[in-house]
Formats: structure tokens, sequence, C-alpha cells
């Protein structure tokens, strides 16, 4: 049977149907991702650091989707307030509206302005957004993550030039992505990657991250040596790594809301 023969018969892959969904929870309303997924055989609500998420057979209906959200909210309550809160740290930024922006563990004031190009700044009264008149979501996201990026990107060079000198080497190249788990990596080439939710989070934290990765160019292991590698140059780490648990979620799940990222 040839190659082209078999991928003639083959079955056409499944379409997944992503939407969303907002529920009330009590004196709050949060935004649920509503899924069909062929191969479901039972409707499923689930939690992670992205948010709530309702997985849907094809046929089942949005009456019955509705129902098994309304008869779980107690369950999704507990699971949210079990990640932080609602999950998330401020009420989602809404377009031109006035609103909170998180950064280096604070919630900044929003304003806007229109403007011929698209540009996020920081100033005395807090963010400014500008915005064409005709800007919509798509260049408000691709806007919010290429000011975190620059923000990421200045706190790791103030950062670094005092760290370096007693390093055996330097890092080969930084990359800032958007991490599920992980707040940041080391490959075996000396490349690191570090999460964009840590600027949003206090410095403090950050900073810590930092210093965990750029021991792993001495240390690629978490053994003893490792950590007192890590005590010599950043004594408060458990500190920092306590916080990260505490609120690592909530800081990872405003992310996603900020930019909208979906899975």
């Amino acid at each position: 049977m040839t190659d082209l023969f078999r991928k003639l018969i083959a079955p056409a892959a499944p379409v997944i149907q992503r939407d969303t969904v907002r529920l009330r929870l009590d004196d709050d309303e949060i935004e649920v991702l509503r899924v069909r997924d062929p191969r479901a055989r039972r409707l499923k609500l689930s939690v992670d650091e992205r948010g709530a998420r309702l997985t849907m057979p094809l046929r089942a209906s949005l009456v019955a989707g509705e129902r098994f959200l309304q008869a779980n909210r107690h369950w999704l309550q507990q699971q949210l307030a079990r990640l932080g809160g609602d999950g998330l740290m401020t009420p989602p930024l809404m377009l031109r509206e006035p609103g909170l922006l998180p950064l280096r563990g604070q919630l900044l004031p929003v304003r806007w302005q229109e403007g011929r190009f698209t540009r996020i700044e920081i100033d005395a009264e807090g963010v400014c957004i500008q915005l064409p008149a005709r800007a919509g979501e798509q260049a408000l996201r691709r806007a919010l993550r290429e000011f975190y990026e620059a923000q990421t990107r200045a706190d790791v060079g103030q950062w670094l030039p005092k760290y370096l000198p007693s390093l055996s080497r330097a890092p080969a190249r930084l990359r800032v992505k958007v991490m599920s788990s992980q707040w940041g990596s080391l490959a075996p080439d000396g490349s690191m990657a570090l999460d964009l939710a840590l600027v949003l989070g206090r410095s403090s934290a950050f900073e810590y991250v930092l210093v965990h990765e750029l021991c792993h160019l001495l240390q690629a292991n978490h053994s003893p040596a490792f950590w007192a590698e890590v005590e010599a140059r950043f004594p408060q780490w458990e500190q920092e790594r306590d916080y990260l648990r505490v609120e690592g979620r909530k800081l990872k799940s405003t992310l996603h809301q900020l930019l909208q990222v979906r899975g």
C-alpha cells in the first residue's frame, strides 16, 4: 500500500472547537474555556493556572454544559480559591477602559490615549497605553506581550552583571517565554529560558529564579552543592521559593488571562 493511498483512506483528524462562556460565582464572574472534543466521552470540568475548562463531547448540548457548570459551581470555586483567589490578580483588562496592570508585585493604574502607534509606557501616573483608533484586542495583546518582555529583559540586564564574575561562563542566550509549570530552565548548551510571568510578581522572587538558573551553569543538578551555590549568592532564596509556591499559579493565570493564551 503506497503512502499516498494510506493518506487518502486515513480518517480525518478530529476537529476540536473552542469558545468561552461566562459563569457567575457569588459576587464575581469568571470566563470558562468551553472545548468540544470528538474524543471526549463525558462532560469534564478542570482547573489549572490557565483558568477553568469545560470539555464536552460533540453530542452534548449547550444546555447540558450550562447545567453541568451550575451543578459544579461550588467545586469550581474551591479549586480557583486553591489556585489563589479567583485565579487572577486583577479583573481582566478591557480595551480602552480604566483598569489595573500587574507589574513587579504591584497593580498599576491604566489610562488610554489615541496615537499613530501602539505603545505601552510607565510614567509617574501608572501605565499609559497608546493605541490607534482602529486597533483591536489582537494589537493590545501583542503590545502587552512586548511590554512585559521588555520589562523582563530590563530586570535581567540590571541583575546579571553582579553575578557573572563568579560564574565559569555566561548564559549562551536568553529566551523569555510563557511556561506552563516551570519558572526557568537551562539547556546543556547554556541557553537560558525564563517565564514571562515572573515580571508580574515581586522582583526578589524573579531575581532568585535568575540566580537559580545561573547556578546550573556550575552544577547541572539539584544536589547539596548546587544549593550551596545558590545560598552563597542569594541567602534569602527559601523565602522567594516559598513565595512562588504560594503565588505562582496566580501569576501564571494572570499572564494567561492578559495574553488570552488558550490550550
